[in-house]
């Protein structure tokens, strides 16, 4: 496997190698060892990211690459550091935050020509650890590897997941900060994706006024991260051409960030702490954490503890978040624009894609062959009732395909309800609306059959509900590390009917609705 390491070779880094936490000026990265582990051994692997890069899934659980991967070992060509950037945390400037226990080795080139960034996750202290130890907990790892993996099996952008190792160490955690802590097993995530810039990078040079380093990081993720992007700039050599093309590319980050998010509210997920150092500059989903998907529709609920009291992060509020998010990221290259115009105009390509990728998932998910203009308020009119009365958004919308429009039946939901008595309580209005649901399929020019099939491509089958993914961390810390391959296996064909597996998408069961991990969870990890 061959390093080229642009980010390393062609930005400007840390004059101090190593070292203690403090504050990094005028630099991108500084340059870090992992810290190496006492018992490191292979829990999970994702064959299809070996694949990518190229590696025999077999090979990741022996020597070489298990010291690689828990951080013990560095293999020729690797330059391992972490990256400085600053971010918008619950809306607020947070200044400096940087890798604070995340350590990439290095970026290197598929066997197909693609590039992509080798990340350890809970690798050990770098400068921007702040007061923490730079490592992971294995709960919180579980969940990274695993919805790393489902979130990419179910089309949406995101980074990816190699490898799950376990460390061997205690890691010392407050789960719930009440004053608490208490020792947990630790882990080691290896992430990879293209590139881990984030809107964070642009932030913290443009609020230090550093706009040398600000107008040198603009070029290299043009050149580097988009590079396969066909600009319409005319010459780069001249400020006239360069404006042009950052625009388009700042419109580019704005249109993947439409879909991105689209992607999430189709399939209900909650990413929990959409901070601005939290958003990919390639619209990848990114920073696993207090993520969940809904189960009941609430368009007001987060996963996220931190966040119970004002819900910023909240289900239907991501793509006003993803906006605002975006508009922070404008406001940081301001300083390279002659004008904010520009940066205005990609901001309503983030407008404009997201309502039209929403109106292209309201028609597959409800089975039309477009949205017409009515139907956005006949989905609003079903959204409420969901809610009203406690319904499972994934189960509802994957029975949905089985809906006979000639036979308009209540019961055949009767799974995707909680309370029994609230589905008798609307049983009247979901009775008209399948009704008026009815009408509007047999007006619908899509043959059944395209239509279930399109559905079912839409709406999934199985989703990493988080008391699944708590069931897999018990079984993990209860010594059965077979338990992650077992579910990943399943997550990785989210839209297929897997019969011996239909416990995994059934409603969540009483015992977790409000138990620790199964519900809503801290940012602790």
């Amino acid at each position: 496997m061959l390093f080229d390491n642009r980010f390393v070779r062609e930005l400007p880094g840390d004059r101090v190698i190593g070292g203690g936490r403090r504050q990094v000026q005028g630099a991108l990265y500084s340059r870090v060892e992992p810290t190496p582990v006492d018992a490191p051994r292979l829990i999970a692997c994702a064959p299809e990211v070996a694949a990518q890069l190229g590696l025999d899934p077999r090979d990741l659980g022996v020597e070489p690459w298990l010291g690689v991967l828990s951080g013990n070992a560095v293999l020729p060509g690797m330059q391992p550091w972490a990256s400085n950037y600053g971010g918008h945390q619950f809306g607020h400037w947070a200044g400096q935050l940087g890798d604070g226990r995340a350590i990439s080795l290095g970026e290197t080139q598929t066997p197909v020509g693609d590039r992509l960034e080798l990340q350890l996750k809970g690798a050990g202290p770098t400068p921007y650890s702040r007061t923490a130890d730079g490592r992971a907990v294995m709960r919180s790892s579980i969940r990274e590897f695993l919805c790393s993996e489902a979130m990419h099996h179910l089309g949406i952008p995101t980074t990816r997941a190699l490898s799950l190792v376990a460390t061997g160490e205690p890691v010392l955690r407050d789960m719930f900060y009440d004053g608490n802590p208490r020792h947990e097993p630790g882990a080691i995530v290896c992430r990879v994706a293209p590139s881990f810039v984030r809107f964070g990078h642009f932030e913290l040079p443009a609020s230090r006024s550093d706009h040398a380093l600000l107008e040198r990081l603009v070029e290299f993720t043009i050149a580097r991260d988009f590079a396969k992007a066909e600009w319409n700039a005319g010459s780069s050599d001249n400020p006239t051409g360069r404006e042009t093309m950052r625009a388009q590319w700042f419109a580019e980050v704005c249109r993947r960030t439409a879909v991105m998010i689209a992607h999430w509210m189709r399939v209900g997920f909650v990413h929990g702490v959409m901070n601005t150092d939290n958003m990919s500059i390639l619209g990848l989903t990114i920073d696993y954490g207090p993520y969940g998907w809904v189960d009941n529709y609430d368009p007001d609920w987060t996963p996220n503890t931190t966040d119970a009291q004002h819900r910023r992060y909240r289900f239907a509020h991501q793509p006003q978040i993803a906006h605002w998010n975006l508009r922070c990221l404008a406001g940081a290259l301001a300083p390279l624009f002659q004008s904010t115009a520009p940066l205005i105009e990609g901001l309503g390509v983030f407008e404009s894609t997201y309502v039209a990728a929403e109106r292209a998932n309201l028609a597959a998910k409800l089975g039309l062959s477009e949205c017409r203009d009515d139907d956005p308020a006949h989905m609003e009119r079903l959204q409420g009732l969901l809610h009203e009365a406690e319904v499972d958004m994934t189960i509802f919308f994957r029975t949905l395909a089985e809906f006979d429009p000639r036979k308009p039946d209540l019961a055949l939901f009767a799974g995707a309800f909680y309370e029994p008595h609230k589905r008798d309580r609307h049983a009247e209005e979901f009775t008209l609306w399948l009704s008026a649901h009815a009408r509007r399929l047999l007006d619908d020019p899509l043959d059944p059959r395209e239509r279930r099939e399109r559905m079912n491509r839409t709406n999934p089958r199985y989703v990493l509900r988080n008391y699944l993914a708590q069931q897999v961390i018990d079984r993990v810390e209860a010594g059965d590390d077979g338990a992650v391959a077992e579910l990943l296996e399943v997550l990785r064909c989210p839209y297929d009917d897997q019969n011996e597996h239909a416990a995994l998408a059934a409603r969540r069961p009483d015992w977790a609705r409000e138990r620790a991990g199964c519900s809503m969870l801290s940012c602790s990890s």
